[in-house]
């Protein structure tokens, strides 16, 4: 059975930086994309990027291209999400979340496509 565990979340100033960190466990995480999520009260849980099983594709949302990166560390059986300048609309609890079925392309992903979540970290950036 997989777990997901995020970490890293916290109080930070608009323009800041913040590095999350899931630490999976259970067997073949190195064939599953990873990817990452995030919701705010009121709203649906929101696809923010994935990264495939080997890590040498990704995807973003357009809302953090060009400040999120999605990395993963598969001798570690871990996947990071390195937010830049961060603004007040990026306060969310952030979750990650394995694709449903191995070796698959990533793209923009649903909630519908992972079959396992972590119980998410919240990051809240201050103006």
């Amino acid at each position: 059975q997989v777990q997901l565990v995020e970490s890293g979340g916290g109080l930070v100033q608009a323009g800041g930086s913040l590095r999350l960190s899931c630490a999976a466990s259970g067997r073949a995480f190195s064939s599953y994309a990873m990817a990452w999520f995030r919701q705010t009260p009121g709203k649906e849980r929101e696809f923010v990027a994935a990264i495939n099983y080997g890590g040498r594709n990704t995807y973003y949302a357009d809302s953090v291209k060009g400040r999120f990166t999605i990395s993963r560390d598969n001798a570690r059986n871990t996947v990071y999400l390195q937010m830049n300048s961060l603004s007040v609309e990026d306060t969310a609890v952030y979750y990650c979340a394995r694709d449903r079925r191995p070796y698959t392309i990533v793209s923009a992903y649903t909630s519908d496509d992972m079959n396992y979540w972590g119980k998410g970290t919240l990051v809240t950036v201050s103006s």
